[in-house]
């Protein structure tokens, strides 16, 4: 696939790898790099990528709803888990989206996660990639 319209590029710079420093190009982000389970101030990519996911796929949900003709209720919330592990010397990521949205029929969500799947670019990025389960909490 092909992008036609590009609308952002996130641009960032990452020296020292997993013990570092990431840092955007517009200065908004400043961030220290701790590998996962390490004491540490810093954050590390399993959790950026579990902050943006959630980040995305609420935004998806948004318009998931705005297309059924609902509104999203302002307390909705996903909780992102991601999962760094091996098999054999290879390294993989599995995830685990949990989708809250207070006040909405449980079938009504599930259509919602099912149609925000299509719709966010992250998971669209990640289908059929990684193992990926998404729960209503």
């Amino acid at each position: 696939m092909v992008i036609e319209k590009v609308l952002y590029t996130a641009k960032t710079r990452t020296t020292g790898g997993r013990e570092g420093n990431a840092k955007s190009s517009d200065e908004k982000l400043d961030i220290l790099l701790t590998p996962p389970g390490l004491k540490g101030k810093g954050t590390n990519p399993e959790q950026l990528f579990a902050a943006g996911w959630s980040a995305c796929y609420i935004g998806a949900l948004g318009l998931a709803a705005k297309e059924i003709g609902i509104l999203l209720p302002k307390d909705t919330y996903v909780d992102a888990e991601v999962d760094l592990g091996m098999t054999g010397d290879a390294y993989f990521l599995q995830a685990r989206l949990f989708v809250s949205m207070p006040g909405i029929r449980k079938e009504t969500v599930e259509q919602f996660i099912e149609m925000a799947h299509r719709i966010c670019p992250y998971s669209k990025a990640v289908q059929g990639n990684i193992n990926i389960s998404t729960t209503i909490i």
